[in-house]
């Protein structure tokens, strides 16, 4: 698995930092599947990292800061962090209790049409002058950005089917597919391989191809109201070769959260030398950002710092 481009997903739609390279189509695809990575590993033959769709409706997930619909007043304020006690504790148990946990969590209202969503990110090694605040309509069809950092403008595109992956599925389509999962682990597996948006590739196996659909919507996609979210947990745990480190790391900017690392290749078995580690909010049970390991270290992360729901482009929380 291309690991590298699996954690540029969670920023692939920011534009180029080049001016003269931000024309929507370029924009929306400067995170293409590498490739060598094509012929490793079929599932990633699609565009993988085409524009990720960003929106969020209840938003705990990322930051201390979401205001639904850019109405609110005020910003959130976390507890401490919990001292949580990760040692001898499976990958199976650690998602279980994730998932448990997102399942007391109220749903927002569903974002309409016409709203966007805000998401500002880091990432380590920093890509240049690459912005790092953006806008995606609710609807999939439009997106803004700054044209540079510290610049103020807000420049619109329109993301036309042209410019759009054959897979791609917008905030609202995810949404909905979320929202209609079963409660449990195999239901929600068999879920996913009717959904298939992932499209299976020869010779890889059934884990390889679930893992595929899991990853794509946890990385690719803000938008996941905490029942869904609970049912891709417990579909992961399913899985092999999950591990939770026994103890917090550091995200991009230094928070905490723990870390859930993958080391699957395309037939199925462990130990590629190269894997993906979920880092998980310790206190909301959402995604808080993507690392990858080679050898041992980080060679790359990727932070979700503010996730919005705001009613044009341009605004913030």
């Amino acid at each position: 698995m291309d690991e590298m481009t699996e954690v540029r997903a969670l920023r692939a739609h920011a534009p180029v930092p080049d001016r003269a390279r931000l024309a929507a189509g370029r924009a929306l695809l400067t995170d293409a599947v590498r490739a060598g990575e094509r012929r490793r590993a079929g599932w990633w033959r699609r565009e993988f990292a085409i524009v990720a769709v960003v929106a969020a409706v209840t938003a705990v997930a990322v930051t201390a800061a979401l205001l639904v619909g850019g109405s609110g007043t005020g910003r959130r304020v976390l507890p401490a962090t919990p001292d949580l006690d990760l040692k001898g504790l499976s990958a199976h148990d650690f998602l279980e209790r994730a998932a448990g946990a997102l399942d007391a969590e109220p749903t927002g209202a569903e974002p309409t049409a016409k709203q966007w969503i805000y998401t500002r990110a880091a990432m380590k090694p920093a890509h240049g002058e690459q912005p790092d605040r953006y806008w995606l309509r609710y609807d999939g069809e439009m997106m803004a950005y700054h044209p540079a950092v510290g610049d103020p403008e807000v420049t619109v595109v329109s993301t036309t089917r042209s410019q759009k992956s054959r897979d791609f599925r917008s905030p609202r389509d995810v949404y909905r597919f979320l929202a209609a999962l079963p409660a449990d682990g195999a239901g929600t597996l068999a879920a996913l391989r009717e959904w298939n948006v992932v499209r299976d590739a020869e010779g890889t196996s059934q884990a390889w191809n679930d893992y595929a659909e899991i990853s794509n919507l946890l990385v690719k996609y803000d938008l996941t109201p905490p029942h869904g979210l609970a049912s891709l947990y417990r579909a992961l745990a399913l899985l092999p070769d999950g591990t939770v480190t026994d103890h917090l790391v550091d995200t991009v900017t230094g928070r905490k959260a723990v870390a859930m690392t993958y080391d699957l290749s395309a037939d199925g078995k462990g130990g590629t030398g190269t894997a993906t580690q979920f880092l998980i909010d310790p206190r909301t049970y959402h995604l808080a950002g993507l690392r990858v390991i080679m050898n041992g270290k980080v060679t790359n992360a990727t932070e979700r710092l503010t996730t919005a729901v705001v009613d044009k482009a341009g605004e913030r929380p």
